[in-house]
């Protein structure tokens, strides 16, 4: 028997039906097996998905916190320039630097409650839908194996 004409043999008997016209059982295990393939990478591919969405917000978030930080830190510059002021002249220049840093804390404020909020939603870093969805196809799985 020549390779071509094993290959053929080999072709046919995969696809041919049985005597009943029902699918032969390596034919059925065969379509399972790559069907279980395709469902796995499918997963993974979702669960790639939706650990990069929650690393972007976690980027996110620590860059807010970081500018809150770097903006509070210009509030305390600010602040201590207007009790340097405050010491050196009675009154006018000291509280615009006063209203200057309550404008910094302000912000600050915002920008970590922002961050804050960011880093909560991008927490816990697990990919919550995919293993919903890993364990559906389990769960139908086992149904259908017990039939």
């Amino acid at each position: 028997m020549t390779p071509q004409t094993r290959t053929q043999t080999q072709t046919r008997t995969q696809t041919r039906p049985a005597a009943d016209g029902h699918p032969s059982t390596g034919e059925l295990v065969g379509r399972a097996t790559e069907q279980l393939s395709r469902l796995l990478r499918q997963e993974v591919a979702l669960a790639k998905e939706e650990l990069t969405e929650k690393g972007r917000r976690a980027g996110r978030g620590g860059g807010l916190l970081g500018a809150a930080g770097a903006v509070g830190y210009v509030g305390l510059i600010v602040l201590a320039g207007a009790a340097t002021a405050a010491l050196g002249l009675v009154l006018p220049v000291w509280a615009a630097a006063l209203v200057v840093a309550a404008v910094f804390f302000a912000v600050a404020g915002l920008l970590a409650a922002t961050g804050r909020a960011q880093l909560r939603r991008a927490a816990p870093p697990t990919p919550e839908e995919t293993l919903g969805s890993v364990r559906a196809d389990v769960d139908v799985i086992r149904e259908r194996a017990h039939r």
